[in-house]
C-alpha cells in the first residue's frame, strides 16, 4: 500500500538522514514539527510544517502544535467510506506513517542539578497522543518509535510487505514506549511526595531491557536483565564491564549482593560472595590486606566467588585476586597495572562502577510472587555505636564495640537465620539461611574454630532461647550483638552474665529471606 503522508517528529535523531532519504525515494510526503522539520530541511529534503497542515501556528512556546483535528483526524481515521468521506469534507489528508519519539525526560532528570520546573518542561504531550492514536489505528497506520526499526520498516515499504504482524509489533512497541515514559515521570514526581506515603495505589515501574542473558538461574530458564531508568548512583546496573565473559543471571545477583555490602563500609573493604551470601568480609587500611583476610575467612567457598571492593583496585590487590579462580570483580575502578594483571584471566568479569556513592536513588526493594508483587523500603539501617544498648553487667571495650559494629553490618547481608563471627574486622565464621538460630550459630562457630576465642558474634534477629548464648560461651565468644526484643531476653542476658560475656542490643532486626 502506498504511504502518501508520513508524520516525523523525533528527539532522537539517530538514523534520521537515511530514513528520510528512503521515504523521499518512495515519494512519501513528510510532515514535521519545528525542530525536526528544521533538521530535515537542512539535510536538503522537502518537508511540510505542521502549521501548514493545521493552518494554525504553534502556540504557548511550542506546548501546542500537533493537538489538532487535521493531525489526529488523519491518524485516527479508518480507511472506510464514512471516515474517508469525513476527511474529504474537512480537507484532512490521511496519515499512514507516524514516526515519533519523545522529549528526553529521562535524560533531563539524570542531571544532578535539574530542577522540577526544568523536568516538567520535558514532559511530552503531543508526542504520546500521536503515538497512541497511531498504535490504536495500527490496522491502517504504521507507528515507529525506535530508530533501530528504520531499516526494517523501509525494507517492508519498498517490498510492499507491510503485514499485520509487523503492524501489531510496532503498535505494541509504541504503547510500551509511552507506558515506560509515563512510568518514568510518575516515579520522578513520586520522589517529591511525603515519605510517609511512599507506596502509590497503582505502581508503575519503568524498566528497560539492558541485555538478554544466556539463561536464568538454571539452563532451562530464559532470562533478561532490566534497568530502572530513574535510578542514579553507582550500581551493578550502571557499571561498565571492562573485561571477561558475558554476565550471567547468577553473576548479577551476586555482584549486587557484594556491592551493597561493600558500600556499607567507609574503611577499605573486601567482600567475597558465594550464592548470594558473604563467605568472607574484611576491612583494613590496605585494600590488599583486606582482600587477603576476606579470602582467609573461607578459602574453600571463595573459589569461584564474586568479589566487591569499595576502593580502586591496585596492583597488589589484583595480584592477590589473580591467584585463584573468581567469577567476577566489581570496584569503583581498576588501575592500569591492576587491569594488566587481571585481564590475563580470559573469562574473569571486571566491572567498574565509578565513584561508589553511599547510596543510589533506589529506595525500593521489590520481589515478585505468583500473581503479585511485594514492595518495601530497602534495608539501609546502620546502627551507630552510640545507639547500642549494653544489657549485661560487663560492657564491651572500645575495641569490642568497633568489632560488634563491623559484625552487625555483615550480618545484615546474610540470609536468615544468620549468625556471623568476626575478629580483627574480618569474618571468621558465617552461618546462613538456617531454619533455626542455634543451627546457624553451630555452623559459624564450627567454621571459626579456635579463632572464636575472644571474638564477637552477631545475630540478625533476637534469641528466642538462651541456647545460642550458651553455645557461643562454650566456643569462647567474648561479646554478642543482637537486636533484642524477645519475651525471653532476660534469660539470654543472664546466660551472658554467667559467662562474663558482654552483650548489646541494637533494637533493629535485619531479617533477610
Amino acid at each position: 500500500m502506498a504511504v502518501p503522508r508520513a508524520l516525523v517528529s523525533v528527539s532522537d535523531k539517530r538514523g534520521l538522514l537515511e530514513f528520510v532519504q528512503g521515504l523521499v525515494d518512495l515519494d512519501i510526503q513528510i510532515v514535521s514539527t519545528g525542530g525536526t522539520a528544521r533538521v530535515i530541511r537542512e539535510m536538503g529534503f522537502p518537508v511540510l510544517e505542521i502549521s501548514e497542515v493545521t493552518e494554525f501556528p504553534e502556540i504557548l512556546g511550542g506546548r501546542v502544535k500537533t493537538l489538532h483535528p487535521r493531525i489526529h483526524g488523519g491518524i485516527l481515521a479508518r480507511r472506510t467510506p464514512d471516515h474517508l468521506g469525513q476527511l474529504a469534507e474537512f480537507g484532512i489528508v490521511p496519515v499512514d506513517l507516524v514516526v515519533v519519539n519523545l522529549y528526553p525526560f529521562k535524560e533531563t532528570i539524570s542531571r544532578k542539578d535539574v530542577t522540577l520546573e526544568e523536568a516538567v518542561e520535558q514532559i511530552d504531550i503531543g508526542g504520546p497522543a500521536m503515538l497512541r492514536a497511531a498504535a490504536k489505528n495500527h490496522r491502517y497506520v504504521l507507528v515507529v518509535v525506535n530508530p533501530d526499526r528504520y531499516p526494517q520498516v523501509l525494507a517492508a515499504l519498498r517490498a510492499g510487505t507491510v503485514d499485520d504482524r509487523l503492524r501489531l509489533a510496532l503498535a505494541r512497541e509504541a504503547f510500551a514506549h509511552t507506558a515506560h515514559y509515563d512510568a518514568v515521570i510518575a516515579g520522578y514526581l513520586g520522589e517529591f511526595m511525603d515519605e510517609q506515603e511512599p507506596f502509590p495505589e497503582v505502581m508503575t515501574l519503568p524498566f528497560e531491557r539492558k541485555q538478554l542473558l544466556r539463561y536464568g538461574e538454571n539452563p532451562h530458564q530464559k532470562a533478561a536483565f532490566y534497568r530502572d531508568a530513574r535510578v542514579r548512583g553507582a550500581s551493578v546496573t550502571s557499571a561498565v564491564q571492562r573485561h571477561g565473559k558475558e554476565l550471567s543471571y547468577n553473576n548479577i545477583l551476586d555482584l549486587n549482593a557484594a556491592l551493597e555490602l561493600a558500600r556499607d563500609f567507609t574503611a577499605p573493604a573486601a567482600v567475597i560472595i558465594k550464592h548470594n551470601n558473604p563467605c568472607g568480609v574484611a576491612c583494613h587500611e590496605s585494600l590488599a590486606e583486606a582482600y587477603r583476610r576476606a579470602f582467609a575467612a573461607d578459602e574453600v567457598s571463595a573459589f569461584g566467588g564474586i568479589v566487591a571492593l569499595n576502593r580502586a583496585v591496585d596492583r597488589e590487590t589484583a595480584a592477590e585476586m589473580s591467584k585463584i579462580f573468581l567469577e567476577a570483580v566489581i570496584a569503583p575502578e581498576f588501575s592500569p597495572e591492576a587491569l594488566e594483571i587481571l585481564i590475563q584471566k580470559k573469562n574473569l568479569r571486571l566491572l567498574e562502577t565509578g565513584e561508589l556513592t553511599p547510596l543510589t536513588a533506589d529506595w525500593l526493594d521489590v520481589r515478585k510472587v505468583n500473581g503479585g508483587l511485594l514492595a518495601q523500603q530497602a534495608d539501609r539501617q546502620l546502627i551507630p555505636y552510640t545507639d547500642f544498648r549494653v544489657v549485661t553487667r560487663r560492657a564491651p571495650s572500645p575495641e569490642e564495640l568497633a568489632e560488634l559494629a563491623f559484625a552487625f553490618k555483615v550480618v545484615k547481608h546474610v540470609k536468615s537465620n544468620a549468625i556471623v563471627v568476626t575478629r580483627d574486622q574480618a569474618t571468621i565464621g558465617v552461618g546462613a539461611g538456617q531454619m533455626n538460630r542455634v543451627g546457624a550459630a553451630r555452623i559459624a562457630l564450627e567454621q571459626a574454630g579456635e579463632k572464636a576465642r575472644g571474638a564477637v558474634l552477631a545475630s540478625d534477629a533476637f534469641f528466642p532461647f538462651p541456647d545460642t548464648v550458651e553455645l557461643a560461651a562454650r566456643a569462647g565468644i567474648a561479646a554478642i550483638i543482637q537486636p533484642g526484643g524477645s519475651v525471653r531476653d532476660q534469660e539470654s542476658i543472664e546466660a551472658a552474665d554467667a559467662h562474663g560475656m558482654a552483650m548489646v542490643f541494637t533494637g533493629v532486626r535485619h531479617f533477610r529471606h
